[in-house]
């Protein structure tokens, strides 16, 4: 595993041989967040974990713009990623807006698309991550002295032991105290624009395109089928047993079988 910081973003490559694939994080997220399916899809996959801007180590910025986000991301794979040639790109709620977005505004870098748990509409379950930031926002860190004791001010607003974990990944201390590594103030205020989808003109995406749901979830239903269909008209659903929004992290292995089946990794 190896990290760089090349251009304007962050990101760290899993495994050293096989198709190329990049994976895009969603809200609260980061590259590494899927560094345990990167490695289960060594040796046949070589791997890209992107920390999205204002997540991770990628820099803040002033706003949030989906086509800005896209061509970022695109710049960063031309720059070492995708120098030999186009590139799996694997996108998670809101990453999988931007991997959508990056496979309309730059074709030439995409060659299959799998797309988590979300469609490429305005809406969705923001209460619930509006509830999050707030959650977030709410801990005074100049109070906290270990990361057991935000752990504690946070499970006063979210009772979910998992969720908490993946939120206070965004913890990070800093000299004799505690930051955010998150923008959650810029996240909280363009909260909108991050459930909107943008106005693509009539671009449209000819690659494979696999669309994974978790059956708990209902950031994809059946009326946004004719939305994705027509943006991306080789579209085919996966609906995983068992999983919520959090596909990737609920059913791990379910969602690594329908990697390895849709990339082709028994043909190369």
């Amino acid at each position: 595993m190896s990290s760089s910081a090349s251009g304007t973003l962050s990101s760290t490559t899993v495994g050293e041989a096989g198709a190329p694939v990049v994976f895009l994080h969603g809200l609260f997220g980061q590259g590494r967040n899927f560094t345990q399916i990167a490695k289960a899809l060594v040796p046949d996959f070589r791997s890209l974990l992107v920390d999205l801007p204002n997540h991770g180590r990628s820099p803040w910025t002033d706003r949030f713009d989906y086509a800005a986000t896209a061509d970022l991301v695109a710049a960063h794979l031309r720059e070492g990623f995708a120098t030999a040639g186009p590139v799996h790109v694997v996108g998670h709620s809101m990453g999988g807006k931007v991997a959508m977005v990056l496979a309309l505004r730059h074709p030439e870098l995409v060659d299959r698309l799998v797309v988590a748990d979300i469609a490429p509409v305005a809406g969705g379950s923001l209460g619930e991550f509006a509830h999050l930031l707030d959650s977030l926002a709410a801990i005074d860190l100049t109070t906290v002295a270990r990361r057991g004791e935000a752990d504690e001010l946070l499970a006063q607003r979210v009772a979910d032991a998992r969720v908490r974990g993946f939120l206070l990944q965004n913890l990070r201390a800093d000299g004799e105290g505690f930051r955010w590594q998150a923008n959650l103030e810029l996240l909280r205020r363009e909260l909108p624009a991050i459930g909107d989808f943008p106005d693509v003109g009539d671009a449209v995406c000819d690659r494979p395109v696999l669309w994974v749901a978790g059956d708990r979830s209902d950031y994809v239903r059946p009326e946004h089928g004719p939305a994705m269909r027509r943006l991306f008209p080789r579209t085919t659903l996966v609906t995983i047993k068992g999983a919520g929004h959090w596909v990737h992290s609920e059913q791990p292995e379910a969602f690594v079988a329908v990697l390895r089946t849709f990339l082709g990794a028994d043909e190369r």
